[in-house]
């Protein structure tokens, strides 16, 4: 993907991302993300490394499926930086996010260590954090990042008694689902804390190329197909007749992969329609691609 960035943003790209990556040990390059995010529009991305270039945070907002954590995962491949992922869930808590204490015996003695959580690593090592669903989190645990978030860069942590202040390098990406069910609206004081940037479903020819160079399945007219059937599922969604779910690109792919080995309209059926709910929802699924496969 060729960029079109300020050059001031795209030398500092290069510069920090090729001093980083040759200091890094091969447990941290690891972590280190891949290139597969296809965006619908370049802006997306461009704008995302600018804001991440300038030490804001980034919240990725979309439906389910449409590549929020593939872009993330990009993200971390253009920075160079490795990103420690935090899958939020009602239970998450300050233990899962700081870290944990737990016995440890030396020399026949037994001591309390403290064991890093995914926030702790990520700033104590100037890392990307990326926080997944955040939305689905209690509202009560999440203003303990707070302080994380803006210019403070510091979290006290209530385990050890210290104050844990990031290194340069440390920006937070989360991505958010609106309107599901179990998620809760992110309060202003958070969601002031992010640029936010829209990540919609790809579409059209885009999608044709994510599918060429991601499917297993290579037959351009069976390829073109599910590109349409992309379309007709987005259009039933937007029009209330589906969940989004049902239109997400990453079960699309699935059934791609799956075309390869069973007939098209099975691999759809069990990569997109029997994911859902509602038997009216499924009926409607199989109705439009059986009139494309």
């Amino acid at each position: 993907m060729k960029l079109n960035l300020p050059e001031m943003i795209e030398q500092q790209l290069n510069r920090e991302r090729n001093e980083r990556v040759s200091g890094l040990n091969q447990e941290f390059k690891d972590l280190i993300g891949g290139a597969g995010y296809t965006a619908p529009d370049h802006a997306i991305v461009e704008d995302a490394v600018i804001a991440l270039a300038m030490g804001k945070n980034v919240l990725l907002k979309g439906p389910t499926g449409s590549g929020k954590t593939k872009l993330a995962e990009l993200l971390s491949h253009l920075f160079g930086q490795p990103l420690h992922q935090v899958n939020a869930s009602v239970d998450l808590d300050a233990e899962a996010l700081l870290g944990h204490k737990t016995l440890a015996y030396r020399e026949g003695r037994q001591e309390i260590d403290f064991i890093p959580g995914p926030v702790t690593k990520a700033a104590e090592h100037g890392y990307f954090l990326y926080i997944d669903e955040i939305n689905i989190a209690k509202p009560e645990t999440l203003p303990i990042l707070n302080g994380m978030l803006d210019y403070r860069r510091t979290i006290a942590n209530p385990f050890t008694g210290e104050v844990v202040k990031a290194k340069p390098g440390f920006n937070v990406i989360a991505a958010i689902n609106e309107g599901y069910i179990g998620t809760v609206p992110l309060n202003e004081a958070l969601k002031n804390r992010f640029v936010v940037i829209e990540v919609p479903y790809i579409q059209g020819d885009t999608l044709k190329e994510m599918l060429v160079n991601q499917s297993k399945q290579q037959d351009e007219e069976v390829l073109s197909r599910f590109v349409q059937l992309s379309a007709d599922l987005v259009s039933q969604a937007k029009a209330g007749h589906l969940s989004e779910e049902a239109a997400s690109i990453r079960a699309l792919l699935d059934a791609a992969d799956l075309s390869v080995y069973m007939p098209a309209k099975r691999a759809v059926q069990r990569a997109i329609a029997d994911k859902l709910e509602d038997q009216r929802e499924k009926a409607l699924v199989s109705n439009v691609a059986g009139t494309l496969f």
